[in-house]
């Protein structure tokens, strides 16, 4: 790298700083909400754990469930697509809420580190669930927990709740929408991890789809996420 390309760097360098830097000091973060996430406990082989279609469907057809109304595995992907973004790892994730299906609220800490596996992220599901909070091992600080309902309470003032919704008829460009809006605001955006329906436009400020095509809630998020990054200038690698 010659001189002059060396200090057009550093100066980008320092522009990107600078941007991040402004920005908390405004305040302003992403904030996510994962809508009818799946979290259902049942008792398998004297076991208690989370049920999902791949391994418990006949379990579940001889309970009278349909499968597919149990798949918390979208849950997890979609969480681990904001938790090991580049957003994220940049601290510009305020915080990851869930609604479960059956109307139990968490709260995620963005420097939440959940298992790589999706048998072992069940297991912390249904300590959660049992205990209403995880806390870290090594200092005892609350990483998950359950909320009280409803969620609006733990929503900031200045909130801007955007609903991700292929059903939607504004269809828009990811990155124009996003760079059009000022930083004075924390965005929520609300994504629905459900194999069916769509997430609810009562309490959003804005409804939209981000593409022509159904996309899966980790695909959503992704998009979003790599939007936000373009906007805030964040660095990558």
């Amino acid at each position: 790298m010659d001189t002059q390309n060396s200090i057009e760097f550093k100066q980008s360098c320092k522009s990107i700083a600078s941007c991040q830097l402004t920005r908390k000091k405004n305040g302003a973060r992403a904030i996510f909400v994962l809508e009818n996430a799946s979290l259902h406990k049942g008792f398998i082989h004297k076991k208690k754990k989370i049920l999902c279609c791949h391994d418990d469907s006949s379990f579940l057809l001889k309970q009278g469930k349909n499968p597919n109304d149990y798949r918390p595995d979208i849950f997890y992907e979609a969480l681990r697509a904001i938790l090991d973004s580049p957003l994220n790892k940049a601290d510009m994730v305020g915080a990851v809420f869930v609604k479960a299906d059956s109307g139990v609220i968490i709260k995620f800490k963005p420097q939440t580190r959940i298992p790589r596996t999706f048998k072992r992220f069940c297991g912390i599901m249904v300590e959660l669930l049992e205990k209403s909070c995880v806390r870290a091992k090594d200092s005892g600080e609350v990483l998950i927990e359950v909320l009280k309902e409803p969620l609006a309470l733990h929503m900031p003032e200045n909130a801007r709740i955007i609903g991700l919704s292929y059903s939607s008829e504004k269809l828009v460009d990811v990155e124009d929408y996003l760079s059009a809006i000022q930083d004075n605001s924390n965005l929520v955006f609300v994504v629905g991890t459900m194999v069916h329906g769509k997430v609810s436009k009562e309490s959003t400020n804005d409804y939209i789809s981000v593409s022509s095509y159904p996309l899966s809630a980790k695909c959503c998020i992704g998009l979003v996420c790599e939007a936000l990054e373009q906007k805030w200038k964040l660095a990558h690698g």
